[in-house]
């Protein structure tokens, strides 16, 4: 027997429950992975509400952790036990002592990253290699905006934006998280309780605006994303940390600057096995060599059993960077 988090229907965070469940064994072409740390994403509670909707009750929840393979089914090829490795886009139930994870979405983890490093970034990191270097390929000097800088992907994309030698202006919720982006690289912040974000960056880059804007807060800063762009720029909406945006009208595209729109997401870009060890390789590069750090507060580690609290602090937004549940 092992434990996992499970859910028998959509809901707030009190849906989660800790229980005994009996894995399965590895099918062919899969490994059963023993979980030392584990991922939280803001997806994570999109699907726990049904924004969204799983298939089938019970459900697990999470697809992203680092381990230990401990079993590995029929014609495993790559993987032998007691290899180190991290996932992010298994099929739901990583919130688990044991997950079981197809070949393909498994990576070795290098021994430079740690275990909590590894969950802590995965899934994050290589949403910031497709936002900055293939849905948009953010350019050396490159002024651009990023909103909840002070996030967990947003802080990684700090990082990067200052290894690529662009400029990041990052918005933010309070005095300590514009601190936080900035010490993680930020060149600019602008703190959206106080201060008008378009106007913001109309002044920074001396009313020029800017090229791309990427947004995972979604409705509360639509439109303030469409006013950060210059003619032809493009918003690259990537989550709905605020709400989903709907009921657009695509004449406002046209009025704001022949503007583009993207609806991203890492599935559809990293579909297949030489996609992700592409994108790997650069986020595996960039946290070996210190260029982007991922260091978790203690307060924001929380037991594999206490994941309905964790959902509770990450949706309050009192969470800076990365959370992790901790088997």
């Amino acid at each position: 027997m092992a434990k996992r988090i499970q859910f028998n229907a959509h809901g707030g965070p009190d849906v989660l429950q800790w229980i005994d469940f009996e894995p399965a064994d590895p099918a062919e072409n899969e490994i059963q992975v023993e979980n030392k740390a584990i991922g939280i994403n803001y997806i994570d509670t999109y699907v726990r509400s049904g924004l969204y909707p799983v298939g089938n009750f019970p459900s697990g929840l999470g697809t992203e952790a680092a381990g230990v393979v401990k079993r590995i089914g029929k014609n495993v090829t790559r993987f032998t036990p007691g290899d180190r490795v991290v996932y992010c886009q298994a099929a739901l139930g990583a919130y688990s002592e044991l997950h079981n994870v197809a070949e393909d979405r498994l990576m070795l983890l290098p021994d430079a990253i740690s275990f909590e490093q590894g969950a802590a970034s995965f899934l994050k990191g290589l949403t910031v290699q497709y936002l900055l270097r293939q849905t948009y390929k953010v350019k050396p000097d490159e002024i651009f905006l990023f909103h909840a800088a002070a996030g967990g992907v947003g802080l990684i994309a700090c990082q990067w934006a200052k290894a690529l030698g662009a400029h990041l202006i990052g918005t933010v919720g309070s005095a300590d998280k514009a601190q936080l982006a900035k010490n993680s690289g930020a060149w600019a912040t602008i703190n959206y309780r106080e201060e008008n974000i378009a106007q913001r960056v109309s002044e920074l880059t001396e009313g020029k605006k800017v090229a791309v804007a990427y947004d995972s807060v979604g409705k509360d800063t639509w439109e303030a994303s469409l006013d950060s762009l210059r003619r032809q720029g493009l918003l690259v909406s990537f989550g709905n940390s605020s709400g989903p945006v709907t009921g657009i009208d695509l004449g406002i595209l046209n009025k704001k600057g022949s503007l583009f729109v993207t609806r991203p997401s890492l599935f559809g870009y990293i579909t297949n096995r030489e996609e992700l060890e592409i994108a790997s390789a650069e986020l595996f590069s960039l946290l070996a060599s210190g260029a982007i750090k991922v260091d978790v507060p203690e307060q924001q580690k929380f037991a594999l059993k206490d994941a309905s609290q964790a959902h509770k602090t990450l949706e309050s937004r009192a969470t800076h960077g990365s959370s992790l549940l901790i088997p």
